[in-house]
């Protein structure tokens, strides 16, 4: 079994080639929309936006959610 090597951009080309014809275009694109490269630092913007956050205010927050949106717990239905 002969490897062949190619470069980053062979496989890219490759790759999008496969991609549009199992996919089609717009099938592509949408796939390739849930690679996208995001910004900043998600784990100091976590800590920093939980910080002050109990479990109390989480569950508080939580059933303010339900209230809002009409969704109900299990234990809520009946």
């Amino acid at each position: 079994m002969s490897v062949k090597t190619m470069t980053i951009n062979q496989v890219r080309e490759i790759g999008l080639k496969a991609l549009a014809k199992a996919l089609g275009p717009v099938g592509m694109v949408r796939f390739l929309q849930q690679f996208e490269v995001g910004k900043g630092d998600y784990t100091r913007e976590r800590k920093k936006l939980l910080e002050n956050l109990g479990i109390d205010d989480i569950i508080e927050n939580i059933e303010k959610r339900r209230k809002t949106s009409g969704i109900r717990h299990k234990k809520d239905k009946k």
